[in-house]
């Protein structure tokens, strides 16, 4: 048994970072229902849908990925019937999550109030850019606008660059990730108290979340941290150098390290007294990289990897995403894996990282269709005869 085997999630989310937190908890064992509107359904199924390179079965990468083992029931939260029976869902669910703009589930009446007075036991999640609270609750946001007020992306890339932002869309994930996080939190809580709560996520309180120690070193002495590409403000050598057939990672810390990299790299200019102590190495940063890359470049990368990680020092090669999927580490930990779509086609994409002793043999259903479920989840979960199935059908109350 998965360990949320026994929690029914509503999932109301959208696009990236709701969609992504409920993925979290259905991958460790929810049973997530993903209520969505009829017609078009959640907004994602667009998006390179038509695709193809990108697209399966009528649906992109995007829905594939976030959606897997997911049930898809078409409501209108908008009509009263709809809502009528998302009530209904409710009485017997764990957790709602949502990630719409601030006061739209108010306006649509699904709001934590509302449903903790139909189920007191709810857990109700909302992820938006800005949170609940604070002078900038209404305002839209997407990944890149919270990583660009987070402070992240100030400090990325060079000083030729400008500022750049992270190639994941670490503003939407984390926001994701936090919020699963709150969940089980509050599925702790509820197992002393009784009690659902409502856990409010903000992207870009994540975003700060993420500066952590780096803002507390600013925060401490009023020095503004600034952009260096893929160096360390600290180590020293720790950065990504050129070889002759690729980019590689070296990263030193601690002067222990750098007492075994004088064993793999015979340049005198490395071999100077002073930078057997970090600041000696720190204030000849430049020199030190700049020699060390020289050395790098009269071999490959695979000649260098192999001497590094004999000498055990922790080094990597930049790997693209064929290199990076393919690698025998990720492979062996199932992080990329098999989901049989409807047709019958094999979708590979990315595993669930954590891992359990007791899991055994993970396994991942397909991503539903638009309203795959509608009719079993209805007379399944709330056993609603046919004839009122029917009868919500040919309101629109359903699809």
């Amino acid at each position: 048994m998965k360990s949320l085997a026994n929690v029914l999630i509503l999932d109301l989310t959208h696009m990236l970072s709701g969609p992504y937190g409920a993925m979290l908890l259905t991958d460790l064992g929810a049973r997530t229902i993903k209520v969505e509107p009829p017609g078009s359904g959640e907004g994602t199924r667009q998006l390179l849908a038509q695709s193809s390179d990108y697209a399966r079965q009528g649906m992109g990468a995007y829905f594939l990925t976030l959606n897997r083992s997911k049930e898809s029931v078409c409501i209108d939260l908008k009509s009263d019937e709809g809502r009528a029976v998302f009530y209904d869902l409710v009485r017997q669910a764990d957790v709602v999550i949502d990630n719409f703009s601030v006061g739209v589930t108010r306006r649509l009446r699904i709001d934590h109030e509302t449903l903790a007075a139909i189920n007191p036991r709810i857990i109700t999640c909302s992820i938006s850019g800005f949170g609940e609270t604070g002078p900038e609750t209404a305002r839209p946001a997407f990944d890149q606008v919270v990583q660009g007020m987070g402070g992240g992306m100030s400090i990325t890339g060079t000083e030729a660059s400008g500022p750049v932002r992270s190639g994941i869309p670490i503003g939407d994930l984390g926001g994701g990730v936090f919020g699963a996080m709150g969940v089980l939190a509050a599925l702790v809580s509820r197992g002393s108290t009784g009690l659902g709560k409502h856990v409010d996520v903000s992207m870009l309180d994540v975003q700060i979340s993420l500066l952590n120690y780096m803002a507390t070193m600013y925060l401490m002495s009023g020095i503004v941290p600034e952009r260096l590409g893929n160096g360390h403000f600290v180590h020293v050598p720790y950065n990504t150098y050129r070889t002759q057939t690729g980019h590689i990672i070296i990263a030193c810390i601690g002067d222990a390290f750098f007492e075994q990299i004088l064993t793999v790299l015979a340049r005198p200019e490395l071999r100077d007294e002073r930078y057997r102590q970090q600041p000696a190495r720190l204030a000849d940063k430049a020199l030190i990289d700049r020699v060390i890359e020289e050395e790098l470049l009269t071999d490959t990368a695979e000649h260098w990897l192999e001497k590094l990680r004999a000498a055990r020092i922790p080094c990597a090669p930049v790997n693209n995403f064929a290199q990076a999927l393919d690698d025998p580490q990720v492979r062996a930990r199932n992080m990329v894996v098999d989901v049989t779509l409807q047709s019958g086609e094999v979708v590979k994409m990315p595993g669930n990282p954590i891992k359990f002793s007791d899991a055994g043999e993970e396994s991942f259903s397909a991503p539903p269709l638009l309203g795959e479920h509608t009719d079993a989840v209805l007379r399944g979960v709330l056993h609603y005869p046919d004839e009122r199935v029917s009868a919500l059908r040919k309101t629109g109350a359903i699809q």
